[in-house]
């Protein structure tokens, strides 16, 4: 097999290839289909009883995702020092993109009667997608050179966006036509929602199951194995923690890269939550007509969404390169502070679609320039899985934090809008952050 050098455009397209490949999982799974149908099937049960405790459907989902970080928290920094040592990087991101997809596939059986057993599958679909996304982000300085980061980071946007979106609108065709594609069952007993609709959002999941382990197999084909290879021992199954741990004492010596850590740190309890749970937000708090009227309504919206955020993360690639990455992420943390002010407020369809659209602008273009501006602050290291780790377990705290407080709030109050309003102060302080950050690198 021919060894692709760094920079070459086969490599950085492979790279960004996997993009096109695993977001069908945050569209269809994390924001569309899925948060619908847990929305239906969940309808009319005020408390749901899970391990013997009541809880709100809403605030449950946001309780079993932030666990699921929990444990990811802990994981990923153990597999990724194993993965500096063994050089068995690759590998790694094989097993939780195969496990995540395998788990997609199994949320086909997600229902009511077995909600443990569904929530379990989700619960392993989200370890699948995010874990495996430590290993593929690790990748981009040992493929790319500084001068093209922000563009293949960009691109694997890009190529992301637009996979999902073609896989989106044939299960949306599906779920809408259930008997053009032969799917045809007797009346579910929502009267509203038949079953042949029900079916079509469950086999929506094994589509993208199947999508996500056909199209990986182009980036790992280009994507580089291991130089060399050691062996698995005790010694070295801590390493990742040890690794972390000379990582932080390395950002004293790295003040640009410490502030800019502590910013993204702040903004992500926020930005991953709320994208997180915008659908559910849509699903429960907009004043839809029927059960039809707000499953096409909300997977309209995300095809709003998601067709601008192809724009905005090409866009703002752009604009950074004009003037700089750190004074491009403090504008997009300030206009995300004002959507949530605007989403306290948004009660109609047509609001919501407004909201929609002004997400998609900011969404593509906040998530790629925070990747590739972390991966532009690195020292010259050969252990950049480790300091993508620890950018990885500062990401997936923020989100335990971010979910704990969302679901606390809704719990608590009865209405996620309290809970968006809260969330505002954390891009404000995120933009303030960056503010003194981008005074101290011009200083």
């Amino acid at each position: 097999m021919k060894i692709y050098q760094k920079g070459d455009k086969k490599l950085l397209n492979a790279w960004a290839f996997y993009d096109w490949a695993n977001s069908v999982y945050p569209l269809v799974i994390s924001t569309a289909i899925f948060p619908i149908y847990y929305t239906l099937i969940t309808k009319g049960y005020e408390d749901i009883e899970f391990l013997g405790f009541n809880f709100k459907n809403t605030a449950l989902i946001s309780f079993i995702t932030a666990f699921a970080f929990i444990i990811l928290v802990f994981i990923t920094p153990m597999l990724s020092g194993i993965a500096d040592y063994t050089g068995l990087k690759k590998l790694f991101m094989k097993v939780f993109c195969y496990g995540g997809a395998i788990f997609c596939i199994s949320l086909y059986w997600f229902d009511i009667d077995n909600l443990e057993m569904g929530l379990f599958f989700y619960f392993g679909a989200v370890i699948g997608f995010w874990g495996s996304l430590v290993f593929y982000n690790s990748y981009l300085p040992e493929i790319a050179y500084p001068e093209q980061q922000d563009q293949i980071s960009a691109k694997g946007y890009a190529f992301g966006y637009i996979g999902s979106v073609i896989l989106l609108i044939f299960n949306l065709a599906m779920v809408n036509f259930p008997e053009a594609f032969g799917i045809v069952d007797a009346l579910a007993n929502n009267a509203e929602i038949d079953a042949g609709k029900i079916t079509a959002m469950k086999i929506s999941f094994l589509t993208v199951g199947v999508w996500w382990l056909l199209f990986s197999q182009y980036s790992f084909y280009y994507l580089p194995g291991p130089k060399t290879t050691k062996k698995i021992n005790s010694k070295i199954l801590f390493n990742g923690f040890k690794e972390i741990k000379v990582v932080w004492s390395l950002l004293k010596l790295h003040p640009y890269l410490k502030s800019y850590l502590l910013a993204f740190f702040i903004y992500s309890i926020a930005l991953q939550t709320v994208v997180l749970i915008a659908t559910y937000f849509g699903a429960e708090e907009i004043l839809w007509k029927n059960d039809n009227d707000r499953m096409t309504g909300l997977i309209v919206s995300i095809l709003i969404i998601q067709l601008i955020a192809i724009v905005g993360a090409l866009v703002t690639a752009k604009v950074s390169k004009k003037f700089g990455n750190i004074y491009t992420l403090i504008i997009l943390n300030i206009l995300w502070a004002f959507l949530c002010l605007y989403a306290y407020f948004v009660k109609s369809p047509f609001q919501f679609f407004i909201a929609a659209g002004l997400v998609g602008i900011v969404m593509g273009g906040m998530q790629s320039l925070s990747r590739s501006t972390f991966s532009k602050f690195l020292p010259e290291s050969d252990n950049n899985t480790s300091f993508f780790s620890f950018f990885d377990v500062t990401q997936k705290v923020s989100i335990v934090i971010g979910m704990v407080l969302f679901g606390t709030i809704d719990q608590i109050t009865g209405s996620m809008r309290n809970s968006m309003l809260f969330f505002m102060t954390f891009f404000f302080i995120g933009a303030l952050l960056l503010v003194k950050l981008n005074k101290k690198i011009k200083a």
